[in-house]
């Protein structure tokens, strides 16, 4: 009988793990402040991750914490009471690479399930086997294995044990990941966490004989990118997944926006339900899992190692950057009571704001001189009308409180302004058009645009949306 695998997606702080539960996840790994290899991303205070457990749990969705730093001497004492204060919180699994790191856990926390990391090179069934016997649940495969190596390790290993293989993400050029550039280059070890990426720098050659002089390799005017992968991602290849006994399909990225997370999670989510409706379904909706796949940043696709050895192909030559065809605004947020009773007042403030407005707009219509005036400043070089007199007061003589069909609590992430089209985004699989008729902020202040990132605000839409639908302006901008 064929395993229905599990969908396991990252998560960087608080509010990306709840996204990424109401979106799709069946499980989320997340970081602590220490020990795990993203410390540049923001990752969970204690608080944060045991908030985020009860969360994930009350959804009926695991949650796995990474300590799979390569450790020396002295975290070894930190990582003890570490995972005694994990033990409390009780996550489902932690994610090891470190023999000794995993010798602590079974001697303070036996009963949380211990995951071995990619970062312990795990490329063949032997290996399996020794965690096993040690007392692992799972081994997350090197990303170097193809799908015929995967079939085999399953064929070769206890049926309890589990399989993790990413599936989808950025793609490291080193050897599952164990680089030592960043360490070499800026002193700071990509296995301890600290990686600065060097694989996305520009790069010039230089002769020997002739020190101090360098000679770009030529791709095109922006330089070359000799080490920079393309992103992987298995969408069109569910059945080749599901066939070969993956337990868990995993998602990278820990340093990822909820925008990402959301996007990835619902889109992998929809593939994995409708190819066990049937391959038909899947196939019928491989158009919408494209197209939706490319809305987040991605540096284009490759298929990594699963059916071949990479080649030049799976590089990217002329540019280290992401394509972008779509911006995260924000997440639909509660509104408390306090916050509904300042609403209501700014409302009515700013509907006998719109009544003065239209009010004088009636007049102003009346006074055909100056109407005139108006209108020819609207004429274009041709001599044509640019513009009717309805348009004389911009956006907001549009924004009438009857075409608001409520207004919603977030937290910008990116500049928009009123009158703008943008999408809500729905765990369901839903993309809704709207438009934004207004915004306040926290002191109920009307506002045009919102330029400034993570300030709170209050949008007035024509459509309904609600909590942890996430706003996203599609711009197909690369």
């Amino acid at each position: 009988m064929q395993r229905k695998p599990e969908l396991l997606i990252p998560a960087s702080n608080l509010e990306v793990l709840k996204v990424a539960v109401v979106f799709g996840a069946d499980a989320v790994y997340i970081g602590g402040e220490a020990f795990g290899l993203r410390a540049k991303a923001k990752n969970f205070s204690m608080a944060d991750m045991a908030e985020g457990i009860v969360f994930a749990h009350a959804h009926g969705v695991k949650v796995y914490v990474t300590a799979n730093i390569l450790a020396h001497n002295n975290d070894l004492p930190k990582i003890r009471k570490y995972f005694k204060e994990l033990k409390a919180i009780r996550p489902d699994a932690l994610i090891i690479s470190d023999p000794g790191v995993f010798q602590i856990a079974l001697e303070e926390c036996p009963e949380i399930e211990r995951h071995i990391s990619t970062q312990a090179n795990n490329t063949n069934y032997g290996t399996y086997h020794f965690w096993h016997r040690l007392g692992a649940k799972r081994v997350v495969s090197a990303r170097e294995l193809s799908l015929a190596e995967l079939r085999e390790i399953r064929k070769n290993i206890p049926v309890e044990m589990e399989v993790e293989t990413f599936i989808h993400g950025a793609m490291c050029i080193s050897y599952s990941g164990r680089c030592l550039l960043s360490n070499y280059m800026t002193n700071r070890d990509a296995n301890q966490g600290a990686c600065t990426h060097p694989c996305r720098w520009k790069y010039s050659i230089v002769e020997e004989e002739r020190p101090g002089e360098y000679f770009p390799v030529f791709e095109n005017e922006r330089g070359t990118y000799i080490f920079n992968s393309k992103d992987l991602c298995m969408i069109e290849h569910i059945p080749a997944l599901m066939e070969s006994g993956i337990d868990s399909f995993k998602v990278e990225g820990r340093m990822k926006t909820a925008l990402y997370v959301a996007t990835v999670a619902r889109t992998y989510r929809k593939a994995i339900d409708d190819y066990a409706k049937g391959i038909e379904v899947y196939q019928a909706n491989m158009p919408w899992y494209l197209e939706q796949i490319a809305n987040c940043t991605y540096r284009q696709f490759t298929t990594g190692f699963f059916f071949d050895k990479p080649d030049e192909t799976t590089q990217i030559y002329d540019s280290s950057t992401y394509v972008q065809e779509s911006v995260y605004l924000g997440i639909i947020e509660n509104v408390s009571e306090d916050e509904k009773k300042k609403l209501e007042s700014s409302k009515k403030k700013l509907k006998n704001s719109r009544k003065e407005l239209l009010a004088g707009k009636e007049k102003f219509t009346d006074d055909k001189e100056k109407l005139s005036n108006e209108r020819e400043m609207l004429v274009n070089d041709k001599g044509e009308l640019a513009g009717s007199k309805d348009e004389l007061l911009g956006n907001k003589m549009e924004c009438k409180d009857d075409k608001i069909v409520a207004w919603y609590k977030i937290e910008q992430r990116n500049k928009f302004s009123v009158g703008e089209s943008i999408e809500i985004m729905k765990p369901g699989g839903e993309n809704i058009s709207t438009k934004v008729l207004g915004i306040l902020n926290e002191e109920g202040e009307e506002m045009e645009s919102a330029p400034h990132p993570r300030q709170v605000l209050y949008v007035g839409l024509d459509r309904k949306a609600e909590k942890y639908d996430l706003l996203r302006r599609i711009s197909k901008v690369f």
